[in-house]
């Protein structure tokens, strides 16, 4: 049989079997067209409500943020106008802690590290190290992180906790801030004060290695590895 001669049932183009294709599944296509504008309505609703609530904590954060400010300078003072403010200063740790409760992320990063700056002006250095600890787990790639972990660690160290203070030091420079070279020589600080020699000498040593350039931390660290070494 020649070319000519095929049946014409054969010699369906793939547009008709485009729409013959179509026309028999088109309720399954129609459904699934539908369960994905219904997918992407979803995404956007939820990315639209998800900013409204991160932007409606951050506002919310600003106030705490503002009412600090304004308390700040009674947080240490002992005279009798301090004093009157004790009840706001307290009512705000409370606002501050309910709020970083129902919250997560930067907003709640920012209210922990509040509370950290209340309790470190107080001395109250335990609850303090926990606040900066909770406001870099919050929100770990912000730029907070760093600082709250080397203040966490100040924390540690006024609690007399050197092993604890030296492991918060070294997490601080896992950052690669501009608190990495001070945390370094803190660390070989802290083995200095307890007698160990040979780990100051380290982490001097590590100091200037690492940060060869800075012009405060690895002249610091490279005049004690003079005295040590004598």
């Amino acid at each position: 049989m020649s070319a000519a001669q095929v049946p014409q049932e054969k010699k369906v183009s793939l547009n008709e079997r485009l729409n013959e294709f179509i026309q028999k599944h088109r309720m399954k296509l129609i459904a699934g067209l539908i369960s994905i504008v219904v997918i992407l309505a979803g995404i956007i609703i939820y990315s639209t409500v998800n900013e409204k609530l991160r932007t409606s904590a951050l506002g919310k954060v600003d106030a705490l943020e503002q009412r600090y400010e304004e308390l700040k300078m009674y947080l240490s003072g002992e005279d009798p106008e301090a004093l009157l403010k004790q009840g706001d200063i307290t009512a705000l740790l409370e606002d501050l802690d309910t709020f970083s409760s129902r919250n997560s992320g930067f907003a709640a990063a920012r209210a922990y590290a509040i509370s950290g700056t209340i309790f470190s002006e107080q001395k109250k250095w335990t609850e303090a190290e926990k606040a900066f600890i909770a406001s870099a787990d919050a929100a770990p790639k912000a730029y907070l992180a760093p600082i709250s972990i080397y203040n966490a660690a100040v924390a540690a160290e006024e609690q007399k906790n050197i092993q604890g203070a030296i492991d918060l030091f070294t997490r601080s420079m896992n950052y690669e801030n501009s608190f990495a070279a001070r945390s370094q020589f803190s660390i070989g600080r802290l083995e200095e004060s307890r007698n160990n020699k040979s780990g100051a000498l380290e982490a001097y040593r590590i100091l200037v290695s690492k940060w060869p350039s800075d012009p405060v931390w690895a002249n610091l660290a490279q005049s004690r590895i003079v005295v040590l070494s004598d």
